[in-house]
Formats: structure tokens, C-alpha cells, sequence
């Protein structure tokens, strides 16, 4: 009964964990349209820099630094991080890219395909199984993505890079051998020197935001490292206690407040079909949301017995 106790009280953590982060990642446009006049490379160098030096005063402050030492002497651990990281980089190269361009739409599509990802990749590759219900929620999400990709017109790379490469992302933190702020350490220090070198060479050649830009965009720079942190270890952490497929529903609570902050605050032309495609997906979620709670009842109601 203890056992079964502690793991819906896990569950519920990384419930709480998941709503927070993706909520965070909803609205996090708003932050990154300040910066619309820095290059985005040159954004995500400053993104690795700041948050690798938020991750060691957390760390420090937390008594992790023994767990990252050990990690950095595990071979497995290294190489999940090496390939989270490069992941990582990616996505946020192609998310910071489409918000400076106006293309706040096509990344909530990149988000809104991203869980299907997951639940394939849960299914598929960590052998999880679906309840009946989820299997409803799924057949909701993908007429709404099916419809949002056919009304774009073309084969959305943008929203596909994004897709897969978080995707992609939450699978190895899944995985990997370690808990979500050593990870996260891990990852950042290993973006720490390629994007140290990079700002460095655009410093010699008296290129780059650094020293050329006011006060304020100084100070957006230097945020960008809690505002990666934050929602990065909030997500970690209910990626190591929540199954894949429940992981990939919550992240429709991010593109759905990107695709409300693109219509309704950034003015980006909507369309009918993109307006049709919406509710399936809040269908979707709602759904899994509905199974999810009534499965946990069950699995409380059996421990307590």
C-alpha cells in the first residue's frame, strides 16, 4: 500500500511539474519577442552561457555537485547528455529563429505535432500501453494536426524540426541515468565552450550584441539563462516520473498558448482552417485529461484498501 501510495503522490508531482513547465513554455514568446533584434545564433550562445551559470549556482546551492561529479565519470551518462544537449541546441535554434521571424504559428504547430512523437515513441519504443480512452484522445489530436499541416500548404520544416528534435529531446531525458539538475548541468556545460568560442569570435571582429547594444538587452541577455532553466528542470523532472504518452498530451498546453499569443497578441493571420483544427485538439486533451484523472482514482482507491 506504501508503494502504491508514493507513486500517485510521484505522479501527481510530475503532473504539477509538467502543467508548470509547458505553461511557462506558452507564453514564453512574449520574453523572446524582446530580443527580435539579436541573431538568433546568437541568442541560443547566450542562452548556454547564462543557463550553464544558473545550473552551477543551483547545483551548488542544492549539494548536487557530488552527483554531477560522478555523472561526469559515467560514460553513459555523458553520451545521453552529449546527445541532449545537441538536441536541445536544435530545438532551440529553430524555436528562437521562428519567433524572431513572426512565425509564432508554425511553432505551435512544431509543438502541437511534438506529442504524437512522444506517444509513438513511448508505444513504440519503451514498450508503454494506452487505455482505450487515450486511444480516443490520440484519433482527436491527429485530425486537428492532420488539419493544421494540410492548411499550411507544404511540408512545415519549421514546425517538423521543432517536432522531432523535442521529441527527441524528452526521450533521452526519459532514458538517461540521471535525475533532471544533473542533466540539465550536464547539458548546459557541455554547450558552455562551443558557445564561449563562438561569442568570442564575434567579439574580435567587433560583431555581436556584447557592448553594442543599451542596458536593458544587456539584462534580457543575461535572463535568458533562468528563463531556459526554470521550465527546462520542471520539465525533467516529470519526464522522470510520468510515462511518455501522459508527458506528450501535457505539451499541447504549450502551442495552445503560443497559437492564442500569435492570433491574439502578435496579429499573425489565423484562417478558417486553422481555427477548425483546435477544438479537435482541445478534445484531445480533454479526453486524456478526463481518463487520466478517473485512472488515478482507481490506482488511489486500490491502495487505500
Amino acid at each position: 500500500m506504501l508503494g502504491h501510495t508514493a507513486a500517485v503522490n510521484e505522479t501527481r508531482r510530475g503532473l504539477l511539474f509538467g502543467v508548470l513547465a509547458y505553461g511557462l513554455w506558452g507564453v514564453i514568446p512574449l520574453f523572446w519577442k524582446l530580443l527580435v533584434g539579436v541573431d538568433p545564433v546568437e541568442t541560443i550562445a547566450h542562452r548556454a552561457i547564462w543557463g550553464s551559470l544558473v545550473f552551477v549556482v543551483i547545483v551548488a546551492v542544492a549539494g548536487a555537485a557530488p552527483a554531477v561529479r560522478a555523472a561526469v565519470r559515467t560514460p553513459r551518462a555523458i553520451a545521453a547528455a552529449a546527445a541532449a544537449a545537441l538536441l536541445l541546441a536544435v530545438n532551440w535554434g529553430v524555436f528562437v529563429y521562428g519567433v524572431s521571424t513572426g512565425r509564432v504559428l508554425d511553432v505551435s504547430l512544431g509543438y502541437f505535432i511534438n506529442p504524437l512523437l512522444s506517444v509513438a515513441a513511448g508505444t513504440l519504443l519503451l514498450g508503454e500501453r494506452l487505455r482505450r480512452a487515450q486511444w480516443v484522445a490520440i484519433a482527436c489530436a491527429v485530425v486537428g494536426v492532420g488539419i493544421l499541416t494540410w492548411r499550411a500548404g507544404h511540408l512545415p520544416y519549421l514546425a517538423l524540426a521543432l517536432a522531432g528534435s523535442f521529441g527527441g529531446y524528452g526521450l533521452v531525458r526519459k532514458v538517461a541515468p540521471v535525475p533532471a539538475l544533473v542533466g540539465g548541468a550536464l547539458e548546459t556545460g557541455l554547450m558552455l565552450p562551443v558557445a564561449a568560442i563562438y561569442l568570442a569570435v564575434l567579439a574580435s571582429r567587433g560583431d555581436g550584441a556584447l557592448g553594442h547594444v543599451d542596458l536593458p538587452t544587456h539584462a534580457l541577455l543575461a535572463a535568458t539563462g533562468l528563463v531556459t532553466v526554470v521550465p527546462l528542470l520542471l520539465f525533467t523532472s516529470a519526464a522522470r516520473r510520468l510515462p511518455l504518452s501522459t508527458l506528450g498530451f501535457l505539451q499541447y498546453l504549450a502551442p495552445s498558448g503560443q497559437f492564442l499569443l500569435a492570433t491574439l497578441v502578435f496579429d499573425e493571420p489565423t484562417g478558417a482552417g486553422r481555427l477548425a483544427a483546435f477544438p479537435w485538439i482541445w478534445a484531445g486533451l480533454v479526453v486524456f485529461a478526463l481518463d487520466q484523472a478517473q485512472h488515478q482514482r482507481r490506482i488511489s482507491s486500490r491502495a487505500s484498501r
